[in-house]
C-alpha cells in the first residue's frame, strides 16, 4: 500500500449503528380509544336511565324522628296542602281514588301503599284515605315523614 492510501474500514468491527436515547410516544392512540368507549358507555346508560318524573307540586312532609322505609315499587299517595291527590304520579280526585286503589289491590296484591300527605293536610282526610285503602283490599299503609332536624327532634314547649 502507498503512504497516501487509505485502508478500507473493517467490514464490521467498527461499524456504527443508530440507537436512540427516547423511543417515539404513541400512547394517544389507546387512549383516545378508551375515551370512545367510555363516552359510548356514558352515552347508552343516559339514553337507557329512567326519570322519575314527579309532579310540580311542593309537599312539605312532617318531621319524624326515626327513619324507616317502603319496598321498592310501592303505591303512592300524594295530597297536598291544596287539596290536590296524586295516585301513582298520576292526578287523580278522591272520589276516583278508591276504584284507582281497588285496581293496584287486584293488579298487586299484597302492596305496600305510602301515604305522603302534607303536614296541613287534616287529620280527617289522612283517615278517609286510610279507609279507602282498606276497603279496597290493601293491609300495609304507611305514613311518609322527612327525618327530623335536631331542633324538630325535640318536643315543643306548650
Amino acid at each position: 500500500m502507498s503512504a497516501g492510501a487509505v485502508a478500507p474500514p473493517a467490514s464490521g468491527l467498527f461499524r456504527r449503528r443508530f440507537q436512540p436515547r427516547a423511543q417515539p410516544v404513541c400512547a394517544w392512540l389507546p387512549t383516545a380509544a378508551l375515551i370512545n368507549v367510555a363516552a359510548l358507555v356514558a352515552g347508552v346508560l343516559l339514553l337507557q336511565a329512567r326519570f322519575v318524573l314527579q309532579p310540580g307540586v311542593t309537599v312539605n312532609l312532617p318531621a319524624a324522628a326515626f327513619t324507616g322505609g317502603a319496598p321498592y315499587g310501592a303505591l303512592v299517595v300524594t295530597v297536598s296542602q291544596e287539596g290536590m291527590v296524586f295516585f301513582n304520579d298520576e292526578r287523580t280526585t278522591l272520589e276516583g281514588l278508591s276504584s284507582a286503589f281497588a285496581q293496584a289491590a287486584h293488579e298487586q296484591p299484597g302492596a305496600t301503599l305510602v301515604i305522603e300527605a302534607d303536614s296541613r293536610v287534616t287529620h280527617g282526610t289522612l283517615v278517609a284515605l286510610y279507609n279507602m285503602a282498606r276497603a279496597a283490599g290493601i293491609q300495609q299503609i304507611s305514613l311518609a315523614t322527612r327525618l327530623a332536624t335536631p331542633a324538630e327532634a325535640r318536643l315543643p314547649d306548650r
